[in-house]
């Protein structure tokens, strides 16, 4: 079996306000400005390259997050990747970013928490790496 899909390119995300989450996105996440158009922006991570994120200013105000009703949870459905998980944490909290529980098992040390962006999009980091990250 042939596979044709080799990786995620881009994350799209809907803002209210593309100026604002432009700001947001490149000082909460490191990503840089690819380009910039009107009504839409693409943000990379210059020294990863993929995934791009892809802003799309939209009047659209639904939030992207999910419920698990297996367990009540909120879920994001992007994860982005952080080594200094607690740090980060307590960054994005001084900078009045809301934040959810950070959890982190005593076992292995591993975890994650949500925060928001500027139009309440649930976005979740991780100190997970999996095989081939």
């Amino acid at each position: 079996m042939s596979h044709f899909i080799s990786h995620v390119a881009t994350l799209e995300i809907p803002v209210t306000n593309l100026e604002k989450s432009i700001e947001f996105y490149i000082d909460i996440l490191g990503v840089s400005l690819e380009f910039k158009g009107t009504k839409n922006a693409m943000l990379t991570y210059k020294s990863k390259g993929v995934p791009t994120i892809y802003l799309v200013q939209t009047d659209e105000t639904q939030e992207i997050s999910f419920k698990n009703t297996n367990n009540g949870i909120i879920h994001s459905i992007i994860d982005f990747y952080s080594p200094k998980l607690e740090e980060f944490y307590h960054w994005l909290k001084e900078k009045d970013i809301p934040v959810g529980t950070l959890n982190i098992s005593p076992e292995n040390g591993y975890g994650g928490f949500g925060f928001k962006d500027p139009d309440g999009n649930l976005l979740s980091v991780t100190n997970v790496l999996h095989s081939g990250q």
